[in-house]
């Protein structure tokens, strides 16, 4: 006889066509039976890790991730112990200066190893362009051009690129756009690399938090890390750009945008991806920006990120083998694919958003012309 938990748990997954032990490569195939109580205890954080453990598989992940935000499940279960993120949030500041290196030595110095066999040629970690590209070293050098090409980048300017990774954009500017780059970004890890890749370039890369900058520029970008900001600093990082950025300067903002306004990530994420993350709805952005700058335009291509989240799946399953010799375990390689297939779910289920917004500090004489 199926317990309580079971039961509620299979009468929920049905609302969204998810069977539990059944034949689509989309439904949960339950390893344990543990898998229910930790569920229904633990909500998102306990539906991750009882993943990690293996206590339930899924051959299309992605797949089930979709249907479950389809039909809005997630919220389904709620145990009042996954408040606490929440509430962090609002009595402290996760994103302060003090804190700021964490996600750096959690996330982003894992191991260069790891992230060079996953991304592309460039080793690029934001959202590839796939409007006209149908493979992921492309997708990426799009996304990169499109950029320079958004930002006008002409020979001798010098540009600032807040949360630089490992200087794939700052390489790639400075070798097709004949620009000097200085790059920021609180990974040991990256910067190890950035600098030995790009030594021959006109690139200055910098273990540097956003809010030391003092320099000016002529254009400044910022690529997949505004995630890590956080609401109580979104003003405070917009007055840094604005007094970084010259007065006929541009600013170009690329960030995973959500669709409803929360004070963290799900708390799996938060606990074993990236620590202190929240995603920004559009009108936090905007009040952000509220007087220090005029929107030039804004570029939604969410759509792109679930081909470049599937690439990087590939390439870790084509690596596997070579990852694991390198120290990546089995429990590290569930909860990486649990990590990209899940964001590949929720951005084709049109959960999460990729907005590239272009400002101006006082508006562009005859307005700005749309590059896509």
């Amino acid at each position: 006889m199926a317990s309580n938990d079971e039961s509620t748990i299979r009468g929920l997954l049905e609302l969204a066509g998810i069977e539990l032990n059944g034949a689509h490569p989309w439904d949960i195939q339950v390893n344990d039976p543990r898998f229910y109580p930790h569920l229904m205890a633990g909500g998102a954080l306990g539906f991750g890790e009882t993943y990690m453990d293996g206590l339930w598989d899924c051959e299309r992940l992605d797949d089930l991730i979709y249907r479950l935000l389809r039909a809005d499940l997630e919220n389904s279960i709620s145990p009042l112990k996954l408040l606490w993120p929440v509430l962090y949030s609002k009595l402290l500041n996760p994103q302060s200066k003090r804190r700021a290196f964490r996600i750096g030595e959690q996330h982003y110095d894992l191991g260069n190893d790891l992230y060079a066999l996953m991304l592309d040629r460039r080793m690029t970690y934001t959202c590839g362009y796939w409007r006209t590209a149908d493979n992921l070293d492309d997708a990426q050098e799009a996304k990169l051009d499109l950029v320079c090409r958004k930002l006008d980048l002409q020979p001798g300017m010098r540009v600032l690129d807040i949360g630089c990774g490992w200087g794939s954009f700052a390489g790639y500017a400075a070798e097709r756009y004949a620009v000097e780059v200085v790059g920021v970004t609180v990974s040991r890890e990256q910067i190890a690399l950035g600098r030995e890749r790009y030594r021959d370039l006109n690139v200055d890369l910098r273990f540097q938090d956003y809010r030391e900058v003092k320099d000016s520029f002529e254009r400044i970008v910022s690529l997949g890390m505004f995630e890590h900001v956080g609401p109580r600093n979104y003003r405070t990082y917009m007055q840094v750009v604005n007094a970084c950025l010259q007065d006929d300067g541009l600013f170009l903002l690329h960030t995973i945008g959500t669709n409803t306004r929360k004070t963290s990530v799900d708390p799996w994420t938060n606990k074993y991806i990236f620590p202190g993350g929240v995603l920004p709805v559009a009108e936090q952005i905007d009040a952000a920006s509220s007087g220090l700058f005029i929107m030039e335009d804004w570029h939604n291509f969410g759509a792109d990120y679930d081909p470049t989240l599937m690439a990087w799946m590939a390439n870790v399953d084509a690596n596997r083998e070579q990852l694991h010799a390198l120290g990546y375990d089995e429990r590290f390689y569930r909860m990486w694919r649990y990590f990209l297939l899940s964001s590949a779910g929720s951005a084709r289920a049109r959960r999460n958003q990729l907005w590239q917004i272009v400002y101006s500090k006082h508006g562009l004489d005859g307005g700005y012309d749309s590059i896509r």
